[in-house]
């Protein structure tokens, strides 16, 4: 009979007249509203009150200092940065991460340091550390702090080697200068000194290409390369400039096992004309005449050992 059809819009007859049927809206409104979302998503959870009240210290750690917070991740660099006790005020663990000892130590490092330790979605990790690899930890720090250079030469000079100093010119990419920070702790250098303008600065992804490094070996910033460089000239050191145009090849170079700056400057550019002509030596790589050049980082590598092979030679002698 039409008053007890099931059909979508049909039409029951009663003594009010025809009346249309619900059309099927009535059971989908039966239906579940999907998945139970996150607990840090969820309003009044314990999960979300720590996660609101983390964000809200992030704020105002921001407006004291002007800049914002950043989150430092993979689990080498999140471990090494604990264990060298870099100031951090929060960790973030996704939820159902496969756990190793690197993991397990970092949230120990953490408890045991008093930061927040908040378990979040793998979801809104990605959406935190902008869709980057992250190994499904973070460890949110504050901006980075550099080192005077006047600390920076003095520790070097208190060394039982000779000092050596890496100085960056024009190097844009932070993950170049993660990579010379890790060169220069591998090779024995005891500092990095970085232009404060037009300069990669130790963001969170020079933290991650410098796998702990930047946790051990000084980093600081020069308002003026050029000074500087003048400054260590009178204190006695060999100021040497990695450049395609140099005049020396690595191979002849002299001077490497004394006091030594060597200034790197962009894969692009090279050095500015200033620096380069406050260098003592410009120094060149012989490559292959197909290959037009190498990034910082690698060529940094490359006179790095090659000064750490004569110093270790005349160790030896």
């Amino acid at each position: 009979m039409a008053g007890n059809s099931q059909r979508k819009g049909a039409i029951r007859k009663s003594k009010k007249g025809a009346q249309a049927g619900s059309g099927g809206q009535a059971r989908r409104a039966l239906k579940g509203k999907g998945p139970t979302p996150p607990a840090e998503a969820r309003k009044g959870h314990p999960a979300a009150r720590r996660a609101a009240s983390a964000a809200r210290r992030d704020q105002r750690g921001q407006q004291r200092s002007g800049e914002r917070p950043e989150l430092l991740v993979g689990r080498n660099p999140v471990v090494e940065a604990l264990r060298e006790k870099i100031p951090a005020t929060a960790l973030y663990v996704a939820v159902g991460i496969d756990t190793d000892e690197r993991v397990t130590e970092s949230i120990r490092i953490a408890g045991n340091r008093g930061l927040a330790l908040l378990e979040i979605s793998r979801a809104e990790l990605d959406r935190k550390t902008g869709g980057i690899l992250h190994q499904g930890i973070a460890l949110q720090v504050p901006p980075f702090a550099y080192r005077e250079l006047a600390d920076v030469l003095a520790a070097a000079a208190e060394s039982s080697t000779a000092p050596l100093l890496v100085a960056l010119d024009g190097v844009t990419d932070p993950r170049n200068l993660g990579a010379v920070i890790r060169s220069a702790a591998a090779f024995g250098a005891h500092g990095v000194v970085v232009p404060e303008r037009r300069s990669a600065g130790m963001t969170a992804g020079a933290w991650k290409t410098s796998a702990g490094a930047a946790a051990r070996l000084p980093v600081a910033q020069a308002t003026n390369l050029t000074r500087v460089l003048e400054s260590y000239r009178k204190q006695g050191l060999l100021v040497a400039g990695l450049s395609a145009r140099g005049t020396v090849d690595l191979s002849d170079l002299e001077g490497g096992a004394d006091p030594l700056v060597l200034v790197v400057g962009s894969e692009d550019k090279g050095l500015a004309r200033l620096v380069e002509q406050t260098c003592d030596v410009t120094i060149r790589i012989p490559i292959a005449a197909a290959t037009e050049s190498l990034n910082a980082g690698v060529a940094t590598s490359i006179v790095l050992y090659e000064v750490a092979r004569r110093r270790s030679n005349a160790s030896r002698l």
